[in-house]
């Protein structure tokens, strides 16, 4: 499965026993952005209408690795301990895209857990269009 335009998207990659996900942008935060959708289609996740929720999340690292497993285990964990799921983003500054605004709803149902975001070849890369990388998902 993916979603993807020419500009930025994400697509399941296979490996082993793991979850895999490749994801490109034109900037990292439209990157983590992708990585967390992809994330949350490889979850297979069913959300209960009409619930709301809205969280801030900042990034907090110099390194974009750190910063891309740090965003995407924190949603891990939300999604684990208070059944939240974000499906919208939103960079809280144009000056500063230090700080996400996550809106979203609760799980009711999810088909694929996952354990935990590794640093496993973990890279970005730069591209001719922005950003590039593969995630790969403990199961």
């Amino acid at each position: 499965m993916d979603s993807s335009d020419k500009d930025a998207g994400y697509l399941e990659v296979p490996h082993g026993a793991d979850y895999a996900l490749k994801a490109w942008a034109p900037n990292f935060s439209q990157l983590i952005i992708e990585a967390a959708r992809g994330m949350y289609m490889l979850m297979g996740l069913t959300i209960q209408a009409g619930s709301h929720c809205r969280r801030t999340y900042k990034l907090k690292y110099q390194n974009p690795e750190d910063n891309l497993v740090s965003f995407l285990s924190e949603l891990v964990f939300l999604a684990d301990k208070e059944n939240l799921y974000f499906s919208s983003f939103h960079v809280a500054s144009e000056a500063s895209e230090n700080r996400l605004i996550m809106d979203g709803g609760n799980i009711i149902h999810r088909q694929k857990v996952i354990k935990a975001v590794t640093y496993h070849n973990l890279s970005i890369h730069n591209t001719a269009a922005g950003l590039e990388t593969t995630i790969v998902f403990d199961v």
